[in-house]
């Protein structure tokens, strides 16, 4: 299925930034056995982008979350067989050193507590030259966000977090959302 029917097929949440994310997807150039890790599951937006473009992704969240139900939304445009639950706190991932090429965290990285262990641990997580997309709403976005849910959290900007940290920095921005792609330094 492509995108387009997907968007057609799954709720507004989907769609709001599906284009944004395919975007940014597409312009990764990822091998189509990369290792991808999904941190922050939600309702599967990133997870089932992903899989659209014909990637496996493991996903998860903490064990408790269990506010989304991600796997209907995934059965419903048929890419549940490329996406792989398991329960995970960004702060301390349940991974190997240095497994994944990519790491992706789709508006959930400003509900983390401790974002800066988090990306210690992203750091840790990734091979070399690994690259981790932090995609995060701005202001504007959270101002959207408000209207149904008027007690969101604020806007966090990623770059504010990695003092100190082995990574380069380039950011796709649009209006309500930008995309931080972090690249492993050697």
């Amino acid at each position: 299925m492509n995108l387009k029917e997907a968007i057609k097929l799954l709720d507004e949440e989907f769609s709001y930034n599906a284009d944004f994310i395919s975007r940014i997807i597409k312009s990764l150039n990822m091998d189509k056995n990369a290792k991808i890790l999904d941190i922050g599951t939600g309702r599967g937006v990133m997870a089932i982008n992903l899989a659209l473009h014909g990637y496996y992704v493991i996903t998860g969240e903490p064990e408790e979350d269990k506010w989304a139900d991600w796997r209907s939304e995934a059965k419903k445009v048929h890419v549940e067989n490329l996406i792989e639950f398991t329960p995970l706190r960004a702060e301390n991932l349940p991974f190997e050193d240095s497994i994944f090429d990519y790491i992706f965290l789709y508006v959930s990285f400003h509900h983390i507590s401790d974002k800066y262990r988090t990306l210690k641990e992203c750091i840790r997580i990734i091979r070399k030259q690994g690259i981790i997309i932090i995609i995060e709403l701005t202001p504007k976005g959270i101002e959207e966000v408000r209207k149904s849910y008027p007690s969101h959290t604020d806007a966090v900007d990623p770059r504010d977090f990695v003092v100190n940290l082995p990574l380069s920095i380039k950011t796709i921005e649009s209006p309500t959302i930008n995309a931080y792609i972090f690249k492993k330094k050697d």
